[in-house]
């Protein structure tokens, strides 16, 4: 009856010699449930040692460990990373006690183990997660800061500092409200700029042309160009292209592929809008193009105020393992 349940539990059970010497114990009994879990059948493994499931990807230190708690006739339970039969590689939690005749010598160990790849793969991304919302709440917080700085050096009264940071904080939002949509926790460019230009290039006569190929930002980058887009496109409503009904904006983009990292180069250019005077002095725009784009995240940034209208320039690094496009 007990042999019944064994062979019918859901839970992978083996049972070796007690033997801790040379190539250490031998596999005596196995039910079905490790036969489907490795991919093994019984015939194939009785006699060898469980080390034929090891491979290069096995911890040394806790192998080391099992053979200790083994050794001194303990009780032992850890997750190891082992491989089936066809190489699949799968984390497995097993619980490793002793069999013990009634003088105390240990004759079997006896070991219950359970796949749990899928459980640590959750467990990973969730511990990935809280990394990267750790990441972005310092990233945050600084460029909050740094928007908050230039905004009281730009405002001329409380009440157009209130309105002006009250703006910027909801476009900051939105852009976190992107990114915390995705999966990956990462925003594409182009989206980025259809949160703030969407109502000029949808309209019956489009005034907002992209173009560009689909490139994915981590939240970091998301967050400066965000903030970018935000002042470039307030800046075109009030005083640029976007000001006069006959005025047009053309944002083009492209990735380039480099030795050691991709660039996402981008131009942002407006045309027939109002006559641009070259300013007197640095706008928030401006401040927050160094602060935030070349401090923060490395960008190189070039601004021409052309009769046509503005033209800024900017290439973006994005790294090779944490962009996609």
């Amino acid at each position: 009856m007990l042999l019944a349940a064994v062979e019918a539990s859901g839970e992978a059970v083996v049972v070796t010699s007690a033997d801790l010497e040379g190539s250490g114990p031998r596999i005596e009994y196995v039910n079905p449930a490790f036969t489907r879990m490795t991919g093994h059948e019984a015939h194939e493994i009785l006699g060898r040692t469980p080390r034929l499931l090891q491979g290069p990807g096995t911890e040394r230190a806790m192998l080391d460990r099992m053979r200790a708690a083994l050794a001194a006739g303990e009780n032992f339970q850890a997750e190891a990373l082992n491989y089936r039969k066809d190489g699949l590689a799968y984390v497995v939690e097993r619980l490793i006690a002793p069999v013990r005749e009634a003088d105390g010598r240990i004759t079997r160990w006896i070991s219950a183990q359970r796949d749990v790849t899928e459980r640590r793969r959750v467990e990973d991304r969730r511990n990935l997660m809280v990394a990267e919302l750790h990441h972005r709440v310092r990233n945050t917080l600084a460029t909050v800061k740094a928007v908050l700085e230039a905004t009281l050096d730009a405002s001329a009264d409380p009440d157009e500092f209130r309105q002006a940071f009250s703006d910027r904080i909801a476009s900051l939002a939105k852009t976190h409200a992107l990114i915390t949509a995705d999966e990956d926790q990462a925003v594409s460019f182009e989206d980025l700029l259809r949160s703030e230009l969407e109502a000029y290039e949808a309209s019956g006569r489009p005034r907002v042309s992209l173009r560009g190929p689909h490139v994915l930002l981590v939240s970091e980058q998301a967050v400066s160009l965000g903030m970018t887009l935000h002042e470039l496109t307030v800046n075109a409503i009030r005083h640029g292209s976007l000001r006069d009904p006959n005025g047009r904006l053309e944002v083009r983009w492209s990735v380039e592929e480099g030795p050691t990292e991709r660039i996402l180069h981008w131009t942002w250019d407006e045309h027939d809008g109002p006559p641009v005077a070259l300013p007197t002095q640095e706008g928030f725009g401006i401040e927050l193009l160094r602060r935030l784009l070349t401090y923060q995240i490395g960008a190189r940034v070039d601004l021409a105020f052309d009769p046509d209208g503005l033209r800024v320039t900017a290439a973006v690094p994005l790294g090779e393992a944490a962009s996609r496009a």
